[in-house]
């Protein structure tokens, strides 16, 4: 790495920001699978999009298709795909794009880890979801084949996901629509003039 230099860009966050009329953040959705991070974030994105706001979603499984797609669900293939995610995040947000991350992230040091990479700008948003809401809701079937061992690892069930602390915004999901969901994190974005 001692050829490798940073370079400093002539135009920055802020004057990207003022053109666009918009101000950039990121919104890390973490939660189990099946809490509806993914059905969240998009509806929050359409209703930024209705405000004329530029965003980018990443999404967990999308990803997995192309920028890491040679990663598998190991501890630290987990750690891999969250460090490139979380670079291509704050990449999207330092080019005054409103990015939502919606991901897993079953660990607090990777949370902890975008958090310190990207600032103030960093909005923590924990889907909050019984297991058994999940296992019920289960889209992709994955909590059963869990459960007969076909998946190992999988979150919740043979790891452990360490909830957030200190989140910016709770969503109980199980006890939300998710209008009300979307409702409530853009009163958040309002209420701290991010909007």
């Amino acid at each position: 790495m001692n050829n490798i230099i940073w370079h400093n860009q002539k135009v920055n966050k802020e004057q990207k920001e003022k053109l666009i009329q918009q101000k950039s953040f990121i919104l890390w959705f973490t939660g189990l699978s099946g809490s509806g991070k993914s059905t969240i974030a998009n509806e929050l994105e359409k209703k930024l999009y209705e405000k004329e706001k530029l965003t980018v979603l990443l999404d967990g499984d999308n990803i997995r298709h192309g920028l890491c797609a040679g990663l598998g669900f190991s501890v630290e293939d987990r750690k891999e795909n969250l460090r490139r995610v979380r670079e291509v995040a704050k990449l999207f947000c330092d080019n005054a794009i409103i990015t939502l991350v919606s991901f897993i992230s079953p660990f607090k040091e990777d949370r902890e880890l975008a958090r310190k990479l990207t600032g103030k700008d960093f909005i923590e948003i924990f889907v909050d979801c019984t297991i058994e809401e999940c296992e019920k809701r289960d889209p992709k079937g994955l909590y059963k084949k869990a459960k007969n061992g076909e998946i190992k690892d999988f979150t919740g069930i043979g790891q452990e996901y360490e909830n957030p602390d200190n989140p910016e915004i709770t969503i109980n999901s199980d006890k939300m629509t998710v209008e009300e969901a979307v409702n409530k994190i853009i009163g958040y974005l309002v209420e701290k003039k991010y909007l």
